[in-house]
């Protein structure tokens, strides 16, 4: 689900660059964007760390292992840019790209079937994505709305993997100086969504006379945040996130291109600070809940796994930075 979201909102963050004093919802709708998702700025390069964790896996519904990941990581790097304004200034293409490397060092592992234990096995795995997208601006019973069309594709680090398409439109229903409110509908075109058309809901609220706001985005992310020292701020939360790669399979059961889901609930606190107006770092800090763990046929949808796994709870540490071309202040 969060990359659904992220990959509309990488869309929606282009606007900023290109927004005239005469559009000032499209102006503000688009830094706000921008301050939300450092993966939706000009570039982005980020690491993450978990800790220990035990799991239990089942292979089309039989117990298959049970072991112990004692560390995994994920490094990320993204890159965004609008190529294309009309002279409207209503039409922006944007083009983004995305790369990420996972890489796992497993304890012991016991397997279920061969009744063996084995330990020391690494598995690293990268992933790549690019999308271009059309976004048009307009009004809609005097509300500014924004409408979208999107084809991505993924692979990893073998060949290209899935084609993908996305439509979708969102209207600013509401904007005071305290509060923004979006609502829309997100529709993907992918045999394998579960879900193919997503409701979009997000409120942006900072409290009378405090230092406070809330961030809320339905349904991925709930946020309270405040200023703390010069150019810095510090949020609490919960995030809804989604990770996914490709995996080559030569098994006995198992013959193919295979997708790995996972589905994650991060919650903790993080802390970011603006070096300039134009590069920004962070931290973060927390607890990882894995919530499913679910391996497909490509293309398949996930309720169609072949294998599924569990796992404990565990520590997360996250960091990155980030520099945004268009930023003016």
């Amino acid at each position: 689900m969060k990359s659904k979201i992220i990959l509309l909102i990488v869309v929606l963050s282009s606007l900023h660059t290109i927004a005239q004093k005469k559009e000032p919802v499209i102006e503000t709708l688009g830094k706000a964007v921008v301050d939300k998702f450092p993966t939706t700025r000009t570039f982005d390069v980020q690491y993450e760390s978990l800790g220990p964790s035990n799991y239990d896996s089942e292979l089309f519904g039989n117990k298959f292992e049970k072991g112990r990941i004692q560390s995994h990581s994920r490094f990320k790097a993204a890159f965004n840019m609008p190529f294309y304004v009309s002279t409207t200034k209503k039409l922006v293409l944007t083009t983004s790209l995305r790369y990420k490397y996972e890489n796992y060092n497993f304890g012991n592992i016991y397997n279920y079937n061969t009744t063996q234990t084995i330990s020391g096995r690494k598995e690293d795995f990268h992933y790549w994505a690019g999308a271009v997208s059309a976004t048009y601006m307009s009004t809609l019973f005097k509300k500014p709305v924004i409408y979208n069309a999107t084809v991505s594709v993924d692979g990893n680090e073998d060949d290209l993997q899935r084609l993908k398409g996305m439509l979708s439109a969102i209207i600013v229903v509401k904007r005071t100086p305290n509060t923004i409110i979006t609502i829309g509908t997100l529709g993907v075109l992918d045999p394998s969504s579960i879900v193919p058309i997503t409701p979009i809901f997000t409120v942006n609220h900072k409290f009378k006379d405090s230092k406070w706001d809330m961030d809320f985005i339905l349904p991925q992310r709930l946020l309270f945040r405040r200023e703390l020292l010069e150019n810095g701020r510090i949020s609490f939360g919960t995030e809804l996130n989604t990770e996914s790669f490709y995996l080559n399979v030569n098994s006995v059961n198992l013959k193919g291109i295979y997708e790995l889901n996972q589905l994650e609930l991060k919650s903790g606190i993080t802390y970011e600070y603006s070096f300039s107006p134009k590069i920004n770092g962070f931290l973060k800090a927390g607890v990882n809940n894995v919530l499913s763990t679910r391996i497909t046929e490509r293309g398949e949808r996930t309720n169609k796994y072949v294998y599924d796994q569990k796992e404990d709870t565990q520590g997360n540490f996250r960091f990155g930075i980030s520099y945004n071309l268009f930023n003016r202040k």
